[in-house]
């Protein structure tokens, strides 16, 4: 196919392209972006906003969840809610409930509260202090690092017992106030100080 260049009556095809007048180059005109918006710990805790916590007054998007992690995750909640009906403990099993800690917003994998911390917070968006019992699923974009300072936050704001599991590695830590205990693949791993008595092989923890 040929195509054809329509020119209007007024232009000169015989003028040097010299002397036509020049193109006037103009900046194209961008949309201003959206200012990013500031939300306050308290209206984080309020407010919902899925799989993100509140950090150093930013909203951080937990990612790297993966088949792994998520199963992590549901085989801990069943086994701690399972148990805690079994031995008539009562509380209660949550997954992702926000907690505030004493610098930020958190929102714990797998958390237990205890029926008298449950009683005394009644029906709450977020608890005002960090759960008794807390679970965090390592994904692998996570640092090591960053999981345990994490843990300490949790230990310093309340929490009695947290667990760090690691389900590439296959590893489970469990710190109740003093020591880190590992466990590994071929070991039960056990409850130190809240829901006494649990126990679960990390086999099993982490199929």
């Amino acid at each position: 196919m040929t195509a054809t260049t329509i020119l209007p009556k007024t232009a000169d095809t015989k003028l040097d392209p010299k002397s036509q007048p020049p193109v006037e180059n103009t900046a194209e005109i961008q949309p201003e972006s959206e200012p990013q918006k500031v939300i306050s710990l308290e209206d984080f805790l309020v407010k919902p906003a899925d799989r993100k916590e509140w950090v150093d007054g930013n909203l951080v998007e937990k990612t790297g969840i993966t088949f792994k992690h998520g199963l992590a995750q549901v085989n801990l909640a069943t086994c701690w809610k399972n148990y805690k009906d079994s031995s008539a403990q009562g509380g209660e099993v949550v997954t992702e409930v926000r907690c505030r800690t004493s610098k930020q917003g958190r929102r714990p994998d797998v958390a237990y509260i205890t029926p008298e911390l449950l009683q005394q917070a009644g029906n709450f968006t977020a608890l005002s202090q960090s759960f008794p019992l807390i679970a965090e699923v390592a994904s692998p974009e996570d640092s090591g690092e960053e999981l345990f300072a994490k843990a300490q936050e949790y230990l310093a704001s309340g929490c009695l017992e947290v667990w760090l599991l690691f389900p590439e590695a296959r590893l489970v830590f469990v710190n109740a106030g003093k020591n880190w205990l590992l466990f590994d693949s071929d070991e039960i791993v056990n409850t130190q100080r809240v829901l006494p008595g649990f126990s679960v092989a990390v086999s099993e923890l982490l199929a």
